[in-house]
């Protein structure tokens, strides 16, 4: 999960003289809800793309590698379709949905016991279950650090390896996870006489390697995965805020410079924050962490609040409300330094210099053992709080500026309407270095996550649903980038066979290891095997579709499907009594 986040919450909370308890929070509902009808399976937000519940029939939770085995077998022999849910499920796609008929979900949650480091050859073994901050503690703990790692700790490592997700990094083998893997285990179907099921272990330089890195849970269900570690260091960290004019020109000299860098853009407000980010010796003094703030325990009235206000504002139209907060937000961002502290309490100024272990990633709302608090992790769908799209988009560095530069045209037009990006974490900008994995990065890329409101009714239109549809499609469509796996909506994914090198030789994977299709769904039918759904009335609103007639959007709601502002082939809903300037 990107770290775009609103911390007009945490804004709300200390004006109120209520400030978010970590000791009292409620943690995140497990995925998988079973009874006597079957299982429904959700993701960590409560609602998924399509809006629509993922059910299955039967749900099981193997705790070792044999049980796994013998649940892909089950439902091998029985003809089913089997996914794979990790204890977290922090993907918007549906991943991990089977079809609701004759299939099986196969949770990871309790499939978590090991992680073994092995300090002489500075490598860690992990089950597929395992969470991310457990096994970063782990290997800390024997002296060695995991390099690359993404900025929300809230993921399983075989959930993590399986989509792709990265920190940021241009230097070494990079900032995603999967290219510091040195093998691992997929539980794959096999013939009767073999049980139905086999283990294959995988390593670096196997034929299927570059295949299964990044597999999408369509290979196999993944049961461990090692990787390569480093010797303990510390990292020191600097924001640096500066004003937006000219930083699509400067972007590529700081992945250069900073090891760990990134950049955040808050167009609204003109400004860039850039991370100087970089390692230093495990001597030099500070005991700092990461404790994201939009990451941190929120209480649950607060979080109410802050979505039933940027409802308000969203559906009266009042682009000036949500500028207001933006404002307010970027100056408590550069007071708090986006929750950067020098101790376990303070930020208390730069540089932040910490153990890299607890400055890479960052997730502690989601750790509290008390399940009745009043705080929680601030987008918790059992609370009615935050609720909003997340686009993330892999781009080239000579489209990356080209984008850039659309996009302030578009800005320029009407900074108030970028104002509803900026009161999460405007454009989230990181480097993700060229992979060997066929379904990772084929080339050095600059990502972007953003987030945007979300309406808590489908048929609702946002306000300025146009301009980001158009940002979007300015993304996935005339630059050609590649989408995140686990995140954006299911429009970002049109096209996509054609933008891997390496796409057909995963699809010969597939063929290989699971050649019955058990593990194909109807998310992987219409991505992965390009049958195209059918458009229908009011698809192009939830990113199902780019809109080619007026009833793709809303037109009993005066929005009609238009040619785009600056990147005039682009087709957007947009409503007709509206203009940009």
């Amino acid at each position: 999960m990107a770290a775009a986040i609103s911390v007009s919450l945490l804004l709300v909370a200390i004006i109120s003289g209520s400030c978010p308890s970590f000791t009292s929070a409620k943690p995140p509902a497990p995925p998988v809800f079973c009874d006597d009808s079957g299982c429904v399976v959700s993701n960590a937000y409560g609602v998924w793309a399509d809006r629509q519940q993922c059910r299955t029939g039967l749900a099981v939770f193997p705790t070792t590698e044999e049980e796994l085995r013998a649940a892909v077998a089950e439902a091998h022999r029985k003809r089913f379709k089997a996914k794979a849910v990790s204890g977290f499920s922090h993907t918007i796609p549906k991943l991990a949905c089977p079809p609701p008929e004759n299939s099986v979900v196969i949770s990871t949650a309790k499939y978590n016991s090991r992680i073994e480091v092995d300090v002489a050859n500075r490598r860690v073994t992990a089950d597929a279950g395992v969470g991310l901050r457990d096994l970063i503690d782990k290997v800390e703990a024997a002296g060695l650090s995991l390099l690359a790692a993404p900025y929300w700790e809230g993921v399983s490592i075989g959930g993590l390896i399986s989509t792709g997700s990265h920190g940021s990094s241009w230097w070494g083998r990079g900032g995603a996870v999967h290219d510091h893997v040195e093998s691992l285990t997929l539980v794959v179907p096999a013939p009767a006489e073999e049980g139905h099921a086999k283990v294959v272990t995988l390593r670096r330089g196997d034929p299927l390697f570059n295949a299964a890195s990044v597999s999408l849970g369509l290979l196999g269900i993944i049961s461990q995965v090692t990787l390569s570690l480093e010797p303990s260091f510390k990292r020191s960290i600097t924001y640096s805020f500066q004003n937006d004019s000219s930083f699509e020109d400067q972007f590529m000299d700081h992945a250069r410079k900073h090891e760990f860098a990134d950049i955040t853009w808050f167009p609204s407000q003109h400004q860039a924050a850039f991370r100087l980010d970089d390692r230093v010796p495990l001597n030099t003094s500070g005991d700092g962490f990461n404790d994201f703030i939009g990451f941190q325990s929120t209480l649950m009235a607060v979080s109410m609040a802050v979505r039933a206000t940027e409802k308000a504002f969203d559906e009266s139209r009042n682009a000036k409300g949500k500028c207001a907060t933006a404002a307010t937000v970027l100056a408590f961002k550069k007071l708090m330094a986006n929750g950067l502290k020098n101790n376990n309490l303070l930020f208390t100024g730069y540089p932040v210099t910490g153990r890299h272990g607890r400055m890479q990633t960052s997730g502690s709302c989601q750790h509290s053992p008390v399940s009745d608090g009043l705080s929680s992790c601030p987008w918790d769908p059992r609370i009615k709080g935050l609720l909003f799209y997340e686009t993330t988009a892999f781009f080239s560095p000579q489209s990356f500026r080209s984008f850039i530069l659309d996009v302030k045209r578009l800005r320029d037009m009407n900074p108030d309407n970028f104002c509803g990006v900026d009161n999460y974490n405007g454009f989230m900008i990181r480097f993700v270095k060229r992979s060997e994995s066929l379904l990772g990065q084929p080339e050095d890329s600059v990502v972007v996550d953003f987030n945007y409101y979300r309406a808590s009714d489908p048929s609702i239109p946002r306000l300025n649903q146009d301009l980001w549809e158009e940002v979007e499609q300015m993304a996935f469509v005339k630059y050609g980038a590649r989408p995140h796996w686990a995140k954006n909506r299911n429009v970002a994914f049109l096209g996509v066979q054609g933008k891997y090198p390496g796409f057909k030789r995963f699809l010969a994977a597939m063929k290989e290891l699971d050649p019955e299709g058990v593990f194909q769904s109807p998310w992987s039918d219409e991505v992965i095997n390009e049958k195209e759904a059918v458009k229908s009335d009011g698809c192009a609103l939830e990113g199902q579709c780019i809109c080619s007639e007026d009833r793709h959007c809303s037109p009993s709601k005066g929005y009609l499907c238009q040619n785009g502002l600056v990147y005039e082939e682009a087709r957007v809903c947009r409503f007709a009594n509206v203009s940009m300037v």
